[in-house]
């Protein structure tokens, strides 16, 4: 394909005048031929990474068979993804979007639904300042992210931001008008800041505590992630309301709302969607859960993050950069000088695809698959360019 087809594209995004044609697990091919070493993953989005032989076989299979029969009626991709995911969050209701701001809309209209039966008509919930929940008017409107206070004005009501990490703002911004907390294990578009385990676990008392609903955004975290198929875990604070995205689908657009019994009070028509829980994507996170949840490939995670981290330490230590945040195979390193959004321009130049999402933080967010080797070559170009 002509490279001129992207003049049609709308830019909405700064991108490279480059097309890519083919993936295969870390890495990434353009139409000139050209590799990369992908770091990113379309966001965290490929847990497994390019053309995992389960996500093919799991598209190509049920093509054959049902691509989507409406929303309408139950199909059985659906219902053996909804149950994989109930019996392992511990939640019992499961609604599957196409993507993850689809899903935390869904859990902003689930507390407030839940506020108005069950607390009087309270409507708040308090996020935190610099979370990302998405980019539908109302998820904007829930982030703390300081790009978005100024657009699409007005924005929805009833969100009340504090600190993350801070038990004591958050303790003084729950009222009578408080539905609910919405937190980010790890404030992944922030820059990988993580929610201090021990804060997490005071939030689910403190909410419970309050008679509040405590919402997770795991859309980043989930999946396998951080080394446990949910962040969650980690802390066994469990969430009356679970939102999931990104890995989920693997590269296919899927994600899902996720309640407890006593949460889920949506009635008939409140919500739905055309093409959602269709049996084409559902079957792919079949597939998906069926890999990533056991123990031995999420130790293998675990032991994978436990080198990377080293490796990545030594390397900022070597030449003075700052810490290394995050869990798992979602991690950042902060650099001491130098501007990361040209570090990755640069890199990309390289062969290598890693992201900014600020100027002083590098972020990575490998296929969960990721190899040694390959962390090794991505930290030997890296440390060219910092």
């Amino acid at each position: 394909m002509d490279i001129s087809a992207i003049d049609h594209v709308m830019p909405i995004t700064s991108r490279p005048p480059v097309l890519m044609v083919e993936g295969s697990g870390s890495r990434l091919r353009d139409s000139e031929g050209r590799e990369y070493l992908d770091f990113v993953q379309g966001w965290a989005v490929n847990c497994l990474g390019h053309g995992h032989p389960a996500v093919v076989w799991a598209l190509t299979t049920q093509a054959q068979r049902l691509i989507n029969c409406s929303p309408s009626y139950h199909n059985a991709p659906m219902a053996r993804l909804a149950t994989l995911v109930a019996q392992s969050s511990g939640l019992e209701h499961v609604f599957f979007t196409n993507g993850g701001a689809e899903a935390n809309e869904g859990a902003i209209k689930l507390a407030r639904k839940w506020g108005a039966l069950h607390r009087d008509g309270a409507h708040e919930i308090v996020t935190t300042h610099g979370s990302f929940h998405g980019r539908t008017l109302a998820t904007m409107s829930a982030s703390g992210k300081p790009a978005f206070a100024p657009l699409f004005e007005p924005k929805v009501p009833g969100f009340v931001k504090v600190p993350l990490n801070d038990l004591d703002a958050l303790r003084a911004a729950i009222t009578d008008r408080t539905a609910a907390v919405m937190l980010e294990p790890i404030q992944g578009e922030a820059g990988v800041f993580p929610a201090h385990d021990d804060y997490l676990r005071a939030v689910r008392a403190l909410t419970r505590e309050r008679g509040v609903l405590l919402i997770l955004d795991e859309i980043q975290t989930g999946i396998g992630r951080t080394g446990k198929l949910y962040a969650f875990e980690h802390t066994h604070a469990a969430p009356d309301i679970l939102t999931l995205g990104k890995g989920l689908g693997a590269g296919v657009p899927l994600a899902a709302l996720v309640a407890s019994a006593d949460a889920s009070c949506f009635a008939a028509g409140d919500q739905g969607g055309t093409f959602n829980g269709n049996a084409l994507m559902t079957a792919v996170g079949c597939a998906v859960m069926d890999t990533v949840n056991t123990p031995a490939f999420l130790a293998q995670v675990r032991a994978t993050s436990a080198y990377f981290v080293e490796r990545l330490e030594a390397l900022s230590k070597g030449h003075g950069h700052g810490e290394v945040r995050g869990r798992g195979l979602l991690l950042a390193l902060a650099l001491t000088r130098g501007d990361a959004g040209k570090v990755v321009v640069e890199a990309f130049e390289r062969g290598l695809i890693v992201n900014a999402p600020r100027p002083d933080t590098l972020r990575f967010m490998p296929a969960l698959t990721v190899t040694r080797d390959e962390i090794d070559e991505m930290l030997s170009i890296l440390e060219r360019l910092i």
